[in-house]
């Protein structure tokens, strides 16, 4: 396995980086999940443009997207995957030990691992620990991930593969590493960015290519839904057959399936949309 490491490949023996990286001690660093097919990577461009925009919102130096490209081509050429999770890291870089930034440059790191396509439904749990949809880490996608962690080892041992977190004032929000959309009434539903969440990638297409609309949703509208559904990266849309004690008897339902086709057909025909 071959890794890119500020400005090259490594070898996974020899790809490190300090114990003062900032990104480490402290969790000032952002990424992007990239999502490859047989050697190509999928809406590359969006996660690029969102890596940016999570650069600027932690105050890190804007990341030179021409290296990331190409950190991106020669990881993926130096290892064929069919279906791989491209990871893209870039972080405060080494510093001294406490919160200030030091002022020896970042830290890129890309590196690619196996995927396997996802069931097409699965279980997910709420958890009772909120999303702050008024943070400084808002809408960022940071490194700073302890709380997920933390929520999907919870829904890990109700065997869930995903947990949901309301925000705090009630609404649904999000998952720990998905975006969530409900099925009311015919009408496919999703939260909002104000809501707290993040601003899928996946989120965005579904929205795009299902005409689905943002709108405000209190957390027990898992309750009453008529169907389920998480967008992600590596889930793409991936229906759900069970929300805490309640089963949804048939998922994935039909709106779902039209979204899970509708994307796997748009996707199949543009790979940077």
């Amino acid at each position: 396995m071959k890794i890119w490491l500020n400005g090259g490949l490594r070898d996974v023996d020899s790809a490190r980086v300090s114990v003062f990286d900032h990104g480490l001690t402290v969790g000032d660093g952002i990424f992007e999940t990239v999502k490859s097919v047989e050697g190509r990577p999928f809406a590359l461009t969006r996660h690029l443009a969102r890596l940016t925009r999570s650069a600027r919102g932690l105050g890190l130096p804007e990341p030179d997207l021409d290296e990331v490209r190409r950190a991106c081509a020669a990881v993926l050429e130096a290892n064929p995957l069919p279906l791989g999770r491209l990871r893209i890291t870039y972080t405060g870089g080494l510093s001294p030990l406490g919160s200030d930034r030091g002022d020896q440059g970042t830290t890129l790191i890309v590196a690619l691992g196996e995927a396997t396509r996802r069931p097409d439904s699965t279980a997910v749990i709420t958890v009772p620990w909120t999303r702050n949809e008024r943070g400084a880490l808002t809408g960022l996608k940071t490194t700073s991930y302890a709380e997920n962690v933390v929520a999907l080892a919870r829904a890990r041992e109700q065997g869930a593969s995903e947990a949901l977190f309301a925000n705090t004032v009630g609404q649904l929000c999000e998952g720990t590493g998905s975006n969530v959309f409900v099925v009311l009434g015919g009408e496919i539903l999703t939260p909002p960015v104000a809501s707290g969440c993040l601003d899928g990638i996946t989120r965005a297409l579904a929205v795009e290519w299902t005409g689905a609309r943002e709108m405000d949703l209190p957390l027990d509208v898992l309750e009453r839904a008529d169907e389920i559904f998480l967008t992600s990266t590596l889930r793409d849309v991936q229906g759900v057959h069970r929300v805490d004690g309640r089963q949804l008897p048939g998922a994935p339902g039909p709106m779902t399936t039209k979204a899970m086709r509708t994307f796997d057909e748009r996707a199949a025909d543009d790979l940077d949309p």
